[in-house]
C-alpha cells in the first residue's frame, strides 16, 4: 500500500490488517519500489497523487521491472482529474470515501 498521507495509509493498514491480510506499507513511491525488490505481493494499492511521483509513474515502473499483479489506484480526485482503468494502466481505479476499504476488498 502507497502513500504519502501517513494517516489515511495508516488507517487503510489497519482496516486490511484486521480483514486478514499481510500489508507492507510505504510512504513514497521509490519506498514502494524498494520494497518490491524485497517482497513478493498479490495486489498493490497506491494513491495517485504524491509528490515525487503519481501513482501512474509507479505503475509504469512497476510494470517495466515485470510486475503483473493487479494494482488499484485511488484518489480523491478520480472525476476532477478523469482517472480509469485505461489512463492510468491500473486494474481498478477507487474514488477515497468512508466506502473505499469495502472497494478493495
Amino acid at each position: 500500500m502507497v502513500d504519502d498521507n501517513k494517516l489515511g495509509l495508516g488507517a487503510r493498514r489497519v482496516v486490511m490488517e484486521e480483514l486478514g491480510y499481510k500489508v507492507f506499507a510505504a510512504a513514497s513511491p521509490e519506498e514502494a519500489l524498494s520494497l518490491l525488490d524485497l517482497h513478493t505481493v498479490d495486489l498493490v494499492i497506491t494513491d495517485y497523487r504524491m509528490p515525487a511521483m503519481t501513482g501512474t509513474e509507479l505503475i509504469g515502473h512497476m510494470r517495466a521491472r515485470g510486475f503483473q499483479q493487479p494494482v488499484i489506484i485511488i484518489s480523491g480526485f478520480v472525476d476532477a482529474l478523469g482517472l480509469n482503468e485505461a489512463n492510468t494502466g491500473a486494474d481498478m481505479v477507487i474514488q477515497k470515501s468512508a466506502h473505499e476499504v469495502a472497494h478493495m476488498v
